[in-house]
């Protein structure tokens, strides 16, 4: 299905009601008058970076109107600039397509398959007297363009004979002139409204070495001519694109009708994924990188799409999430907070709840019999018996959370403190009876008694106190590393401080617990393994830095959310 509305999205009224989209509309409306017997779509990213979540709702739109109407989904790196493109993202981006789900089967493309038949293309302007070479360099192509009150003056080799403009633009995919030198300009109307159509360059000289196609050319076609083309040799019927490209959009009918393609593609705009308080923009992200402030484009503080499931997010989170977002024609925000909602509600049923304790004090249990160890059953999740049950040491001393103890506490403290009883959750009901402390006061250890008739063990107790705590065996304890983010960006601050050009960076976004200590199954966690510590977060095995024996756990998203869905 296509992306839905965000306004009748709710907290189950209208299940499975929405009205369609203004694309699903246009769509309707091309299959109706025939325009069109199927949809099919593309993916055209720029292999020049990592994809964050902004194309995320591009990918799941293309590929869910595709499968809303039985149609076909292309995947097709649009690899027409040299300068930037690599075959890291390449590979990159493929991975990152199909984690989200979308399928393109066995149409894999790529721009630079297509380069003989844009040079045909081309050609074939030429020789209608629609394009010409120009001899102007790029500054004085600027400068003849005119302004948005004023129109451009035409360029000097306007009216070069077709012949020679042939003949040069041969002599240009020959390698006979430098870079910068000559450009195909397409002839156009240099006084149109829209500056795009002012006869804009569609080939330039460029000696690089292609990703893919090495050093065979030496001539690049530029984006708005190949975009057009490639749509139409694949035979798409809905070019779906952000708006920054409706300006954009005559001189894409204007390539089509020109190469008097058959059944031309039809271009249609939505407003982009903007995410409140995080790094989007490539260049940005490629500066963090580069300037070593994260530690690759997969960064879980990043919000590429490589960083997300890195960090442990889901695909059907990330979907729901734009489900929530919904399509519309006007630019908005969505924030960074229902995002979250949407990963912690995907987890919460599907994994299960262990317990982990991140700032670990001693608690010994002191009639407890020394030397003795048993096993105690364990509810994997509450709210999903599917799950079912675990296994889990328990001996006289285990770790406890450091703040859930308390010497003198505040009223309604209702952890550990001298005199107070707590359930320790999974197994029995202890009271605090003091602690241990260094030469400088810093307690180094709590005492307790525990009561052996309340032993859980998978069942109710009828006696009830108001605290329970969390807890690890000591002697089993699983002692690993841990990481939790923060926003990458310092909160309350805009992502880019425009009087000094640098980004408002959060110097504590990253705190790294190196004596985390864990239920002992987690040690044998692999990569992409996820779970919620109890209290603490959901979790997530870290696919680079952690090995077999030693995982390194990310905080995924903490448990508490700020977003509320809209009631209806």
């Amino acid at each position: 299905m296509g992306i839905e509305s965000a306004e009748l999205e709710n907290a189950g009224a209208n299940e499975g009601v929405r009205s369609r989209n203004f694309i699903e509309v246009e769509i309707d409306k091309d299959l109706a008058e025939g325009k069109y017997d199927t949809v099919h779509t593309r993916f055209p990213p720029e292999p020049n970076g990592y994809l964050h979540i902004g194309h995320a709702k591009s990918i799941l739109l293309n590929y869910g109107l595709a499968q809303e109407y039985g149609g076909k989904f292309n995947m097709r790196f649009d690899d027409t600039n040299p300068t930037k493109e690599k075959t890291e993202f390449v590979d990159a981006i493929k991975a990152d397509i199909k984690w989200l789900g979308a399928d393109w089967e066995d149409r894999l493309f790529f721009a630079s398959d297509y380069f003989d038949q844009m040079y045909e293309a081309a050609v074939k302007l030429i020789k209608k007297g629609k394009a010409y070479v120009s001899d102007l360099t790029a500054d004085e192509i600027k400068e003849y363009r005119g302004t948005l009150t004023e129109p451009g003056k035409n360029d000097p080799s306007r009216e070069r004979p077709v012949e020679e403009s042939l003949q040069m633009f041969e002599d240009m995919k020959a390698g006979k002139y430098p870079d910068g030198s000559k450009v195909l300009r397409a002839k156009i109307d240099m006084a149109s409204a829209n500056i795009n159509m002012r006869d804009p360059v569609i080939y330039r000289v460029a000696h690089m070495t292609h990703h893919n196609t090495g050093d065979k050319w030496c001539i690049y076609p530029m984006y708005d001519f190949a975009h057009p083309i490639e749509d139409a040799i694949e035979g798409i019927t809905h070019s779906i694109c952000t708006l920054e490209f409706e300006d954009h959009r005559p001189l894409y009918n204007w390539v089509v009708e020109e190469l008097e393609y058959p059944h031309p593609p039809r271009q249609i705009e939505f407003a982009k994924m903007y995410l409140t308080g995080v790094v989007t923009g490539k260049r940005y992200i490629k500066k963090l990188v580069e300037d070593k402030v994260v530690d690759g484009w997969d960064d879980p503080r990043l919000v590429s799409i490589a960083a997300l499931r890195r960090r442990g997010y889901t695909p059907e989170a990330i979907r729901r999430f734009m489900e929530l977002s919904g399509v519309s024609k006007a630019n908005s925000s969505s924030d960074m907070a229902m995002l979250e909602y949407c990963v912690r509600e995907d987890l919460k049923l599907k994994k299960p709840r262990v317990m982990a304790v991140l700032d670990p004090v001693k608690l010994i249990i002191d009639n407890y019999p020394e030397g003795e160890t048993e096993m105690l059953t364990a509810v994997n999740n509450p709210e999903n018996e599917e799950l079912g049950t675990r296994q889990i040491p328990f001996s006289r001393e285990l770790f406890i959370e450091r703040e859930d103890f308390m010497e003198e506490p505040p009223k309604k403290y209702y952890r550990m403190f001298p005199g107070n009883e707590v359930r320790l959750m999974n197994a029995y009901f202890v009271k605090c009876t003091g602690c241990d402390k260094d030469a400088d006061g810093n307690i180094t250890a709590v005492h307790c008694t525990y009561d052996p008739e309340t032993k859980q063990d998978g069942r109710e107790v009828d006696r009830k106190v108001k605290g329970t705590i969390h807890w690890v065996n000591a002697a089993t304890a699983f002692h690993g590393k841990v990481r939790l983010y923060e926003s990458l960006i310092e909160e309350g601050k805009e992502v880019y401080d425009e009087a000094t050009g640098q980004m408002n960076l959060n110097p504590d976004s990253l705190k790294v617990i190196e004596d985390c200590v864990m239920e002992p199954c987690l040690k044998d966690a692999n990569a992409y393994d996820s779970f919620q510590f109890v209290r603490n977060g959901f979790f997530c095995a870290d696919n680079k830095d952690s090995v077999p024996g030693a995982p390194v756990f990310n905080r995924v998203v903490g448990l508490k959310s700020s977003f509320k869905l809209p009631t209806a």
